[in-house]
């Protein structure tokens, strides 16, 4: 576990699946969800190189299938410590004969972590050490405590979206997208009151780089957790039927499937795509207060 601190923040990562454990701010309150299996066992898991799910967890690729379960396996994977200082701490993941039995691309993945005032700054680094272009996708899952919120009472919390009214996606076949279903999130000036039953068709899901601003706000309308993001989807998600005490706020470059998408996995809904030697870079941002 490494720790990362300034004046305003102490940040705690592991190496395992590069995961966020802790965001306290200087008077020791804990932002970040801690991860009760009671309710769910992650804290902020690295999403690659699918985001959500396949059609039955297959994808084909130049006439081959290959099986891979939700999210991909960065999560589930432990990263190499690259560098640390006291406000930040990068990793690395490469493809290895493992990964290769499953996603046959070799690549370099980095995730950095770096603190500026009440700002955690994370960019993902995913570069092509192949010698034909490889294809993925990757997105972030940050829990956060909703604020007020006891365990076992009711989900009640806000959230202020930079866009009034958006659309929704519904990602809730067999874990992947219903194609033909949309319905417009209604906000108040772009506030959005949840509860578990917003969460009944599994993620809130919007694409087309619809919000790029959300806020987590407390009971004073004052925003507790900010996410930033460049990304062109974005879920918000809580597990329905547990009335669980957090909401994660998640910027995707990537998205499920189709229900029933039976194409090739290059050309996936969202699927980025690098050459020999290329790389992509993106960045998203938490503040905290």
């Amino acid at each position: 576990m490494e720790q990362i601190k300034n004046e305003q923040l102490c940040v705690q990562i592991s190496a395992h699946g590069a995961e966020l454990q802790s965001i306290k701010n200087a008077d020791g309150k804990e932002f970040l969800w801690q991860g009760d299996p009671a309710y769910w066992n992650r804290r902020s898991p690295l999403l690659f190189p699918v985001v959500c799910g396949l059609w039955k967890d297959t994808y084909r690729l130049n006439g081959l299938e290959y099986k891979m379960g939700r999210h991909g396996f960065a999560r589930d994977t432990d990263f190499k410590l690259i560098a640390q200082g006291d406000r930040q701490v990068i990793y690395a993941l490469s493809s290895s004969p493992e990964t290769l039995k499953n996603y046959p691309f070799h690549f370099n993945l980095s995730v950095s972590y770096k603190l500026r005032n009440n700002q955690i700054h994370i960019v993902w680094h995913v570069e092509n050490t192949d010698d034909k272009p490889i294809f993925f996708q990757i997105g972030g899952h940050p829990a956060f405590h909703v604020p007020g919120q006891l365990p076992g009472k009711p989900l009640k919390g806000s959230l202020r979206f930079d866009t009034v009214d958006p659309i929704r996606l519904f990602g809730n076949v067999e874990g992947c997208i219903d194609k033909g279903k949309h319905a417009t999130i209604k906000t108040d000036h772009g506030v959005w009151n949840f509860t578990q039953e917003s969460f009944k068709d599994d993620a809130v899901i919007f694409d087309h780089g619809q919000i790029r601003k959300v806020e987590l706000l407390n009971d004073n309308d004052e925003a507790e957790v900010t996410v930033e993001t460049k990304a062109p989807a974005l879920g918000i998600w809580s597990p329905y039927g547990k009335e669980a005490p957090f909401v994660c706020i998640e910027p995707w470059y990537g998205i499920h499937d189709w229900n029933g998408y039976e194409g090739d996995f290059s050309d996936k809904y969202l699927m980025n795509k690098l050459l020999p030697g290329a790389s992509f870079m993106s960045e998203y941002v938490i503040t905290i207060g």
